[in-house]
């Protein structure tokens, strides 16, 4: 019986190598130091892959492995991964998710307590200074002092019951959890970002998306205290790296603790001139216990995939058109889609989503509520939810999944709905596919309308009265933003509701302008 060959393309703990020698179905290829290049030949019969950040999954790796199966990022992240490429070609993506979190955690209290006492610059002085001056190191103790932590998950929740024991005032911030996880533990919740600008220390463990790129920037630094300490140990750029600088420099930012950068290796940054920060080459996962964890996890990960036991994590679904009409998969395509927008529309902790389905797609209502329900997750969870696990994690969360079968009454051969219910609003979404290929939304909130769901949109819902969409072009002639389609519905309620694709991502100060409008009853944008 041939074996299955499992490529490493990066170093991984020797505990996961000896996995995968070990196991007698298994051929194990050590490739960590094989030029890159070189490499595409090696993977060329591969089964899986197992890969780090050091080797790219672009095309031409994905090419070059014409029998991948699947690829192993053994790690969280999969930024270098290109996982639309994978599931093009079937290949399944599984990353591990849950390794590292405490080595991230114990990283971030490391950060903070550095921050806090000025410690590295401190054994500087002393160690390669060789200078004893204790009255140069006044710091601040963590007692008392309020601690902000953006996004709650599995290392934000952590960070808030280690900060607790040091006696800290922690609040936090996610629209994307029930209350009730922060305030079980101890940890205020709030709704109101302006609660988290106004502590003493803030820490941000977010996905990297469009909504958290940037979420902390000039304005935002401009409303914090004077003397704030921010720390990131999750992914760059979730700072404005420019805004940082300036707030350092000025000194409304008396301290930072950085993990990670916008691009990396960061060696030659500007924020490393600074005498006020604590940087660290992105050690998040760097322990030897979650290493281990990691290779282990890994390796097994690997043998399961290769010899077709499971996919466990797998954050995509090659979809085997040959089991399956092909009209189904744009369908399956457009419910995570429509899940995706309501939830990026509504921003708010999720309790139930409802999928329903006219004609011949209504055969196939449990795979679309798969699909439906990683959309609606992804906005809160990231790369963590997947096919795999979307249906657990709703549970685990109290989500409630319902499908329906629909008579074929409204005119389209087939049409899907997705109803989202959080803790703010029920939003409503409609679609069909025309052509066999073309998304279109044909519904929203009752309106009726016809718009491709794709890049970035503006949901604009106002008084049907005069003069409004005059106002609202001239809010983005001022804000130089780019109209590429504007469809706009009306109901018998003299109400409007206006869906607006531009060119690039809208801030939140045009956002802020458009809702200040009379007529303007809501205003949400989404991006898919």
């Amino acid at each position: 019986m041939s074996k299955h060959k499992i490529v490493v393309c990066d170093h991984i703990h020797e505990s996961g190598l000896e996995i995968l020698r070990n196991d007698p179905e298994i051929e194990m290829v050590m490739a960590a130091d094989v030029d890159k290049v070189k490499l595409l030949d090696v993977i060329a019969d591969a089964d899986i892959a197992i890969t780090r950040s050091s080797t790219d999954v672009d095309t031409k790796f994905i090419t070059a492995g014409k029998k991948l199966k699947a690829i192993v990022r053994a790690g969280v992240g999969v930024d270098n991964v290109d996982i639309d490429g994978c599931s093009k070609e079937g290949v399944i993506v599984m990353n591990v998710p849950t390794a590292n979190t405490i080595a991230a955690v114990e990283l971030t209290m490391t950060h903070i307590l550095s921050c806090m006492r000025m410690f590295p610059y401190s054994h500087d002085h002393l160690k390669n200074q060789r200078i004893w001056k204790r009255e140069k190191w006044y710091g601040y103790e963590l007692k008392g002092k309020k601690l902000g932590i953006i996004g709650f998950g599995n290392i934000g929740s952590r960070v808030g019951k280690r900060a607790l024991a040091f006696e800290m005032d922690v609040i936090a911030y996610d629209p994307y959890i029930l209350p009730s996880k922060a305030t079980d533990v101890g940890v205020a919740y709030t709704k109101n970002f302006e609660d988290i600008l106004a502590c003493d220390i803030i820490t941000i463990h977010t996905p990297k998306n469009s909504e958290t790129v940037n979420m902390i920037d000039a304005p935002e630094i401009a409303k914090m205290k004077d003397g704030v300490v921010l720390i990131n140990c999750a992914r760059g750029d979730l700072y404005n790296e420019k805004a940082l600088y300036d707030g350092l420099k000025s000194g409304k930012i008396r301290f930072a603790g950085m993990d990670v950068f916008s691009k990396e290796p960061a060696t030659d940054h500007p924020l490393l001139d600074l005498d006020n920060i604590c940087v660290s080459p992105h050690l998040g996962a760097n322990t030897f216990e979650s290493q281990y964890k990691i290779a282990v996890q890994a390796a097994e990960n690997a043998i399961a995939a290769a010899k077709g036991i499971g996919y466990p994590n797998a954050l995509n679904l090659p979809i085997d058109e040959s089991t399956i009409p092909a009209f189904v998969k744009p369908y399956l395509e457009l419910g995570q889609k429509l899940g995706f927008m309501l939830a990026q529309a509504s921003k708010s902790p999720i309790e139930s989503i409802k999928i329903v389905a006219e004609g011949e797609i209504a055969q196939f209502l449990k795979s679309l509520a798969t699909f439906v329900t990683v959309g609606a997750l992804k906005e809160s969870i990231g790369d963590n939810i997947n096919y795999i696990n979307a249906e657990f994690v709703a549970l685990e969360r109290g989500i409630k999944i319902e499908v329906e079968e629909r008579s074929n009454n409204s005119g389209y051969k087939n049409r899907i709905g997705v109803k989202l219910t959080t803790q703010k609003e029920t939003l409503s979404v409609y679609g069909t596919i025309f052509d066999e290929e073309r998304q279109r939304i044909v519904n929203f909130n009752a309106f009726e309308l016809d718009i491709e769901p794709k890049g970035h949109m503006i949901l604009f819902k106002n008084s049907d009265v005069p003069g409004v969409i005059g106002q609202v072009g001239t809010i983005m002639a001022k804000h130089a933003v780019n109209i590429a389609d504007f469809r706009l519905g009306r109901n018998d309620k003299g109400q409007a509701l206006a869906i607006i694709i531009v060119d690039e991502a809208v801030k939140s100060q045009t956002l802020q302008e458009l809702a200040a409008l009379e007529a303007c009853l809501s205003v949400a944008y989404v991006n898919l």
